[in-house]
């Protein structure tokens, strides 16, 4: 049950950065630009760290 939830909450993370990065992508570099591939990485980066999370929990819930 946990890890579907988990499953699920992944796949909603990763769709969100994937329609950002849609939203995000312009030709325009400048200012904009860099601010908006610095937003990009964050969330990246941010959708990683709760896939990791989330398999962190999962494998200490199959410990127990």
């Amino acid at each position: 049950m946990r890890s579907d939830l988990l499953k699920k909450m992944a796949m909603a993370m990763m769709l969100g950065m994937m329609a950002f990065g849609v939203v995000a992508c312009d030709n325009d570099e400048g200012p904009a630009e860099e601010a908006g591939e610095s937003v990009d990485n964050a969330v990246d980066d941010a959708g990683q760290a709760m896939e990791d999370a989330g398999d962190n929990i999962q494998d200490k819930a199959e410990e127990q």
